[in-house]
């Protein structure tokens, strides 16, 4: 498989390309054509629609985001995610792959791809460890969410299922707050499930927070069988990527699923990192 060997070279071009904002405009979902909502319904069907939405602020170092891409990719072409993948209804799924950091900060890394199997599997694997790793500033969950959900509209297959999948090394401190985001997906049938990232104690520098995974439980995450499978471990980056991706494949309930309960009062104020921001900066 080539994308292995080849994550050196990925690391120098993206540091040397530095810290240039690459940014996208949210698709603007009233621009959608009637005639395009009436192809989405007879469009083919996969399994699932998933987005992969991958945090790559500056508190991420360069070493966690090459694992945090080669988890996606060794998870993606993996036995068991092949095997989940077979044992769907269609056997195939569609995926897109986007970076962010702020609120006004997205980048779309692999556009909507079906994957039926390894040699698919294998192609979007080397996309995925073919392009410059690059950073940005400040942490948008909110952003994120926004910019995933009309995705869905430009996707060309229809899924039986709709997954965001949001991976983050810290709380929302950028763009608008991150619930109403949250709502507004779970309102179209979204699911979002959770990759909270705590290898590292928090910082002042880094505005990290203690139980980011309660975080993303109680504030990120919501629908039918969401779940957060949290990494605290530099060693279990990989394999907690590939344990989430299988159960999104397959659609397995996870043994411990946390699904967002409306009147649960959060663990974590869901605004924390707009006040951490506020108190630090005050703006």
């Amino acid at each position: 498989m080539r994308w292995f060997a080849s994550m050196g070279a990925v690391l120098i071009v993206g540091a040397l390309a530095g810290g240039g904002l690459a940014t996208a405009a949210t698709p603007d979902p009233a621009s959608e054509a009637p005639q395009q909502v009436a192809d989405k319904q007879s469009a083919p069907v996969v399994d699932v629609e998933l987005i992969i939405a991958v945090d790559v602020s500056y508190s991420m170092d360069l070493d966690e985001l090459a694992v945090q891409r080669e988890g996606y990719a060794q998870a993606i072409v993996s036995k068991d995610f092949l095997q989940a993948l077979k044992a769907g209804p269609n056997a195939k799924i569609s995926i897109t792959y986007f970076e962010w950091s702020s609120s006004s900060d997205q980048k779309i890394v692999i556009p909507w791809q079906v994957i039926d199997g390894p040699e698919s599997a294998d192609a979007v694997a080397n996309e995925i460890m073919n392009t410059p790793v690059r950073r940005g500033s400040r942490t948008s969950i909110s952003g994120a969410i926004y910019f995933a959900m009309p995705l869905f509209d430009q996707d060309p297959h229809r899924g039986l299922r709709r997954v965001i999948d949001i991976s983050g090394d810290g709380p929302n401190n950028s763009g608008a707050p991150v619930t109403p985001a949250r709502d507004e997906a779970l309102s179209q049938g979204i699911v979002i499930n959770g990759l909270p990232i705590m290898v590292k104690p928090p910082t002042y520098s880094t505005m990290d927070i203690d139980n980011l995974d309660w975080y993303y439980e109680d504030c990120v995450i919501g629908g039918p069988g969401s779940f957060v499978v949290p990494i605290k471990g530099r060693e279990k980056f990989k394999e907690a990527i590939r344990a989430k991706l299988i159960q999104e494949v397959a659609g397995r309930m996870p043994a411990s699923s946390v699904v967002r309960v409306a009147d649960k009062q959060p663990r974590v104020s869901c605004l924390i990192g707009e006040q951490i921001w506020q108190d630090r900066w005050g703006r």
